[in-house]
């Protein structure tokens, strides 16, 4: 199996990773929970694994550092948080669901204003008209970092510089981002940034968080045990476990912990550079098939590992079952949970075909696909 699915959550990871899993799960009491060895153990390693997150993606503060189950629950967090009736927020195109369905529900139960910049059809994006999209009523924006679906990275410092010089605060959605592509929220002046563990990061699913700023505070989405001051009527308002109510996954966290000391190790930039060799790579030689149309990939200021195509008028699902079924490659075809970015590349119809490189990939697996998409463009020509 050659897997290139690496956008949605990275399969192969470092063998420490699972090892920390393992531990964990035979070692581990709860967090917070006693003052024995195991469960100091576990809320020393749950320390840890903020301080290294923290120092990964430019978090002021470890303890600023609060950690969820994904992604989607940290962006439901900021949204739910930080956006109110009668406050206007914008977001782009580009956005996952993760980012859209829970700013069009406080817009449907809360009375919310909302602004989408859009995406043109070579993925960039307008950087004009999304400083006029601003209202003295803006309060929030949330943005991805890159699109899971072309891999383009956007100019997120101009971004957030624009944001504050309008008084709203900034979201960065870095699902696609973190651990993969060099990222400190501190230099492009981000107020909370949403990370999921089981991409880039290495770690194991059921793992994200968010890091917020030394100034953000954000109302509990939850609330309950926190294992400390269970007197008290509300839940605690000190961070992080403000926002970590309940038991915490720290088994995942010990291999999350284990994945970001990877990252650490060899270095977001190499990292970076061995998946965009091997996109480059991959896109230089598909770019040759005249049966496919690769999308964006050169519409920001950087790109991740994805290269996105289609094969002719198939079906992506059908491309995608033929690489699987044929050469026992991975990818995924549909939508992707980017709806508004299909609908600016025009593959809302048939969806795209997404190949996502990650660090362990190969030249050698990267040219299999290659051969793949060759000899599947000339079958179904």
């Amino acid at each position: 199996m050659i897997y290139f699915d690496n956008a949605a959550t990275t399969m192969l990871k470092p063998p420490a990773v699972a090892e920390a899993v393992a531990r964990a799960i035979n070692s581990f009491g709860g967090a917070g929970r006693g003052v024995h060895e195991a469960s100091l153990d576990a809320g020393m390693t749950i320390f840890g694994a903020r301080a290294s997150i923290a120092r990964l993606l430019g978090a002021p503060d470890p303890k600023h550092v609060c950690f969820t189950s994904n992604v989607t629950e940290s962006l439901n967090i900021a949204i739910a948080g930080l956006l109110h009736a009668g406050d206007h927020a914008i977001t782009t195109a580009a956005s996952h669901n993760s980012v859209l369905r829970p700013l069009y529900r406080k817009v449907d139960e809360e009375g919310a204003e909302l602004s989408i910049v859009p995406i043109a059809p070579d993925a960039s994006l307008d950087l004009e008209a999304y400083e006029a999209a601003f209202k003295p009523n803006t309060a929030l924006v949330v943005a991805t970092h890159a699109s899971n679906l072309t891999g383009d990275v956007y100019d997120i410092a101009r971004m957030a510089a624009i944001a504050h010089d309008h008084g709203a605060l900034f979201v960065l959605d870095a699902a696609q981002t973190a651990g993969s592509v060099p990222t400190n929220m501190a230099e492009l002046g981000v107020d909370v940034l949403c990370f999921t563990g089981h991409k880039s990061l290495f770690g194991p699913q059921g793992t994200g968080g968010l890091c917020l700023a030394e100034d953000i505070d954000i109302p509990a989405l939850k609330e309950g045990g926190s294992g400390t001051h269970s007197y008290d009527r509300r839940h605690p308002s000190f961070y992080p476990e403000h926002l970590e109510a309940g038991t915490i996954n720290g088994h995942g966290i010990a291999g999350l912990a284990a994945g970001v000391a990877f990252i650490e190790e060899v270095g977001a930039e190499a990292i970076h550079a061995h998946t965009l060799e091997l996109s480059d790579r991959f896109e230089a030689a598909v770019r040759d098939v005249p049966e496919a149309t690769i999308y964006g990939g050169h519409g920001g200021i950087d790109r991740t590992g994805i290269v996105c195509l289609n094969i002719g008028s198939a079906d992506s699902g059908v491309v995608s079952d033929l690489l699987n079924a044929e050469y026992g490659i991975c990818t995924r075809a549909g939508a992707h949970c980017a709806p508004l970015m299909h609908m600016a590349m025009g593959t809302e119809g048939p969806g795209a075909v997404r190949f996502s490189f990650g660090y362990f990939n190969t030249a050698e697996e990267v040219d299999e696909g290659i051969r793949a998409i060759r000899e599947i463009a000339a079958s179904l020509g």
